[in-house]
């Protein structure tokens, strides 16, 4: 993404947000919140001046507008990012309006920003140089391929091998052979984890057929296979070494923390009621709180109370495994300095 931030007076003021892949409409889901007001040139209907017999007909031209922001939807699979809201600026004020952000849509966006808005432009910034990771799962006769994204590991492919109806090739050298020429064809940074020995027979053959890779090759162990050897290689800090992004790292780390709290009966509050009680006595040391609640009231207040007083706030993405296990807490939860009860 390319920002330029304006001058902001108390945190209020206008940004200009250039997104420019799919990383970039997910944050900006997450920076245009309801209230707010985007700035945007779209397409309008307007009377057609020349069309005389059929004074009815309506066509399309690009203006700008000013949408008051009510409801934003992130679409993944059409990569298109949908914003609702009433015009205040422009032609047809006080009229309902759709802005369909894609990638290469320039918008400028007025409203009070927060610590963790301005981490998340930065970060964004900061993405739009790194190269893309990769991680391959590896285990007996099982692998499977996943993209890194802003918001947490996707799927890309899966192999299997054996005799069974889901096996797609039939014996272990077939298997390492299909795996690696697969992989081949990545020019980016790349992890090879999971459990057992496998993994470093395909790293042996993969090394062995591309001798002339300069991209960073970088070897994982993890005690199991899968989504959830993703998530324990991000837990290693590997994804940090590689491009330098903590986010998805910090994810893993503080909820492993909150569990571990949680276990042994720890300082910790969860749920809406008990963190906010937290935060009013000032004992919140990190406060986590999952990216669908940051269109909520009472969550953007209690990230706005917990950056007034220092605490650290970390986001979770919720199409992510920790994002999702913190959603089964109510969503937000709070490190403690000190017990409250």
């Amino acid at each position: 993404m390319k920002a330029e931030i304006g001058e902001l007076q108390r945190s209020f003021g206008e940004i200009q947000l250039f997104p420019e892949n799919i990383d970039d409409l997910w944050h900006l889901h997450h920076l245009i919140t309801p209230g707010c007001l985007v700035f945007a040139t779209t397409l309008r209907s307007v009377e057609g001046s020349q069309d005389k017999i059929r004074p009815e007909k309506q066509e399309k031209r690009p203006v700008r507008l000013g949408i008051r922001v009510q409801d934003v939807e992130f679409h993944e699979y059409s990569i298109r990012l949908r914003v609702f809201g009433i015009i205040e600026s422009g032609v047809d004020i006080g009229a309902h309006h759709t802005l369909n952000l894609e990638p290469g849509y320039e918008i400028s966006v007025l409203k009070s920003w927060t610590g963790s808005d301005l981490e998340r432009i930065d970060r964004a910034v900061k993405g739009s140089t790194a190269e893309s990771i990769h991680i391959l799962v590896v285990e007996e006769g099982e692998a499977e391929l996943y993209r890194i994204q802003s918001y947490g590991p996707k799927l890309v492919w899966t192999l299997a091998a054996g005799s069974g109806k889901t096996a797609e090739v039939s014996c272990r050298e077939e298997f390492a052979n299909t795996v690696v020429s697969q992989v081949s064809t990545l020019s980016s940074p790349l992890v090879i984890a999971g459990p057992g020995f496998v993994k470093e027979e395909i790293v042996a053959k993969f090394k062995r057929q591309n001798p002339s890779r300069t991209a960073p090759l970088v070897i994982g162990d993890t005690r199991t296979g899968g989504r959830r050897a993703v998530q324990e290689v991000i837990g290693q800090g590997i994804l940090e070494k590689l491009s330098g992004d903590l986010q998805l790292a910090r994810e893993v780390t503080c909820l492993d923390e909150l569990m571990r709290r949680i276990g042994k009966d720890e300082p910790v509050a969860y749920g809406i009621e008990e963190v906010g009680e937290a935060i009013s006595l000032g004992a919140v040391q990190t406060l986590l709180v999952v990216d669908t609640l940051l269109h909520e009231p009472r969550a953007a207040t209690i990230i706005k109370q917990a950056e007034e007083m220092r605490s650290e706030v970390v986001i979770f993405s919720s199409r992510f495994e920790p994002g999702d296990r913190l959603t089964g807490l109510g969503g937000v939860a709070a490190l403690l300095r000190y017990a409250i009860k």
